[in-house]
């Protein structure tokens, strides 16, 4: 059975990623694991999302996926029998030392080799299936034609990144955030050096005014069919720094777009699915190395998109005999704005929002204080968590 994996920077986002249809959520640890930026989990919200996510019928995978320094050894073996006893169903892991602690301390945790480690070939990939890794998340550089040829001589199960960013380097590798900022990326703290604007320079000559490094995200959404067919174990979505709008619109498109293969055996439409992954805050995009070596168009980062306001809020109750609507803000809308719902269970809906109330039920003409409670009414039943976003 394929598996939808899903990132998730904390709680809420586990919480949309599970119930918008990730199969499993990746998430990070306040130690060891990389994005340090996110908000990241305690222990005691790992322990809650895995209550969560089982109870869902989902997993959760925890990265501890950094390239460790002599202090990162200490307090690892401890941390892993936390991890175990919270729940989590594996862990991602950058390194060897930390594999061999991993199933000396908690030979519980399904064992995941981190795309860090950039495999792109089945002997390497034998080699790590006999130390004991279950799963191997492959380099982001490798082709559906390798990828055929690595699924016939392994028979470790294969994990893919199929949408969100992409590094410049070699499968994250990269020194220009340590030299430049002082902000190891490896260790988490990358400081996306490569999506800067510099000045290119040639034969003592200008060439370029905003010359940007980094490389196009990823959109893979038409392969899907195909690493279906090569027998891939897992289609992992990127962005545990993403929003929970975010999150929401790709876990659901992958998601219907999946089951829709699964049940038909051929995609009907893919340009509908493509349209609304762009209602997500995406940044230019691309297949990246999937079909082959891209070309400049393909590859080029060029220059970003501001993040969007589409996203204007999330539902927290809708009580179905009032119709009466309870929602968290999450940016400036005013009453008579059209928005569109959109939820795990809820097909697209376009409704103009009549009147709008605070928590206290006294009127606003604009909801503009960040996270603010709102009230309206809607003539649809709507769940908690689903989500509206203007038209």
């Amino acid at each position: 059975m394929i598996e939808l994996l899903a990132p998730a920077g904390n709680l809420e986002k586990l919480r949309v990623a599970v119930l918008y249809g990730a199969d499993a959520v990746y998430v990070g640890g306040k130690k060891f694991s990389l994005r340090a930026r996110a908000s990241n989990f305690s222990l005691a919200d790992i322990e809650e999302g895995c209550k969560f996510a089982h109870a869902r019928g989902a997993k959760v995978y925890v990265t501890v996926n950094i390239v460790p320094h002599g202090e990162d050894l200490e307090g690892f073996p401890e941390y892993l029998r936390e991890l175990e006893a919270a729940g989590a169903d594996g862990i991602i892991l950058t390194s060897l030392y930390y594999s061999k602690m991993a199933k000396l301390h908690a030979p519980g945790l399904e064992l995941h080799l981190s795309t860090q480690f950039s495999s792109a070939n089945s002997l390497a990939l034998n080699f790590f299936k006999k130390m004991g890794f279950a799963r191997a998340v492959l380099a982001r550089e490798v082709g559906l034609s390798e990828i055929e040829l690595i699924r016939k001589n392994t028979d470790i199960d294969l994990e893919v990144f199929i949408h969100g960013g992409m590094c410049a380097s070699y499968s994250g590798r990269c020194m220009l955030s340590n030299y430049m900022t002082d902000r190891d990326a490896n260790r988490g703290g990358c400081a996306h050096s490569c999506r800067w604007a510099y000045r290119l320079y040639g034969k003592g000559k200008i060439m370029s005014e905003s010359f940007k490094m980094g490389s196009k995200d990823l959109f893979a959404l038409r392969a899907i069919p195909e690493l279906i067919n090569l027998g891939v174990k897992s289609l992992k979505i990127e962005g545990r720094m993403k929003s929970v709008h975010y999150i929401g619109t790709t876990v659901r498109v992958y998601r219907m777009l999946i089951d829709e293969y699964l049940r038909e055996g051929r995609i009907r439409d893919f340009s509908s699915y493509e349209q609304e992954l762009y209602k997500a805050e995406n940044r230019p995009a691309a297949t990246g190395f999937l079909y082959g070596i891209p070309g400049p168009e393909g590859q080029l980062y060029e220059s970003g998109k501001a993040a969007s306001n589409d996203f204007l809020g999330i539902v927290l109750a809708y009580d179905e005999k009032t119709g009466w609507v309870t929602a968290e803000q999450r940016n400036n809308f005013a009453a008579g704005a059209e928005v569109e719902f959109f939820g795990p269970k809820l097909c697209n809906t376009r409704y103009v929002i009549p009147e709008l109330f605070d928590e206290n039920m006294e009127v606003l003409e604009v909801a503009r204080h960040p996270r603010q409670i709102v009230r309206f009414r809607a003539p649809f039943k709507l769940n908690e968590y689903d989500m509206f976003r203007r038209v």
